[in-house]
């Protein structure tokens, strides 16, 4: 009976099920990912700390998992080390892989990592109840425990903390090119990549760095993105207000955006159900070019209430909520969706270009 699990939602909803990976009854919010393929970027990714990952492709697991490469120095394709929720449910698992790039299955790195898994999982219905009633907690759990759920096995307030590297890490790309702050939140390592691939050399810092009273020499400030609501960061959300004043190039990313508005005197709320996919439509408001997009992230900016001296830049085709904001003196700017998306589509990939040649302007 132990391969026997289930997944109890807050609203006493229970989805039964087999186990995978490993044994590791866990509580979290339980979010949804519609993404067709990217398990193993998706599972590494540090925006999903803490919470327990539903994906919708109705097979996961097939063509397996990578062994490391190294790019750059950094881990290929993994966005982190290891894996970031604390669960995964899935439809169909498949232990058999195939694929000339796998190491080994999808299971086996799970067992490795402590992440919990649950297939066998009526994941169109649990989806549609997600999308219904909103982003619940739930609990990963053999069928013989009770169904209260008890405290988050991870508590949401530290959840950056977790998972921003601590120290300074330089990366050095070009002699004498411009340099970012890149301040860590949760960076997902095609950040970096996409930075260094283009000349910029990134010092890598922890959330918690005074960036205000030294800055390492840098041109400018990356905001990484990163787990979690970003009203719990209110001091990293006042130290960005006070490096505004520098008046040097700011960029930020999902998380990074949303610390931004907040910094600027913007206000931030969380979604019913948030936008974890590689299909979200985005329009550009000042040329009304569409954009395809991926995301993660369950809270966003309040366009209603946008700081003083930033307009809306790009805007959610679905729904509408806000995708980015823009100064229109300063070179201050976010946006929510991930240009540097991996796996996903790689048009948004020119705002990097923009950044850069702003970076050289200055």
């Amino acid at each position: 009976m132990d391969s026997h699990w289930k997944l109890v939602l807050e609203d006493g909803t229970v989805f039964s099920g087999l186990r995978f990976g490993a044994h590791r009854p866990v509580c979290g919010e339980v979010v949804f990912n519609t993404g067709m393929t990217g398990y193993v970027e998706a599972l590494s990714d540090p925006s999903y700390r803490g919470q327990i990952l539903v994906l919708t492709y109705p097979l996961i697991g097939n063509y397996g998992v990578p062994r490391e490469l190294l790019h750059t120095g950094l881990p290929h394709p993994f966005e982190s080390t290891g894996t970031q929720p604390l669960g995964l449910v899935v439809s169909r698992y498949e232990d058999r892989y195939s694929h000339h790039a796998a190491e080994r299955s999808l299971g086996s790195w799970m067992e490795q990592s402590g992440l919990c898994g649950l297939w066998g999982v009526d994941t169109r219905g649990l989806t549609r109840r997600l999308r219904e009633w909103g982003t619940m907690r739930g609990k990963l759990c053999p069928v013989t425990e009770d169904d209260s759920l008890g405290a988050d096995t991870h508590d949401p307030r530290s959840l950056v903390d977790q998972v921003s590297r601590p120290g300074v890490d330089r990366f050095d790309a070009t002699a004498g090119g411009p340099r970012l702050l890149l301040v860590d939140c949760g960076a997902k390592h095609n950040i970096l990549r996409s930075l260094l691939g283009r000349g910029v050399n990134v010092t890598r810092v922890h959330h918690a760095h005074d960036f205000v009273a030294d800055d390492l020499g840098a041109h400018g400030l990356f905001l990484s993105n990163g787990p979690g609501d970003p009203a719990d960061l209110s001091s990293l959300v006042d130290r960005v207000g006070r490096y505004l004043s520098k008046g040097k190039t700011v960029f930020g990313i999902c998380l990074g955006h949303q610390v931004l508005g907040l910094a600027a005197g913007g206000r931030t709320y969380r979604l019913p159900y948030g936008h974890r996919s590689q299909n979200q439509p985005v329009a550009d408001r000042l040329t009304g070019r569409g954009y395809i997009t991926s995301q993660n992230h369950g809270f966003a900016l309040d366009s209603a209430r946008l700081p003083e001296g930033f307009y809306e830049w790009f805007v959610n085709v679905n729904d509408g909520t806000n995708e980015g904001i823009r100064h229109s003196r300063k070179p201050w700017m976010s946006v929510q969706f991930h240009p540097e998306a991996y796996p996903g589509p790689v048009e948004t990939g020119v705002l990097f270009d923009e950044l850069v040649q702003i970076l050289h302007e200055a």
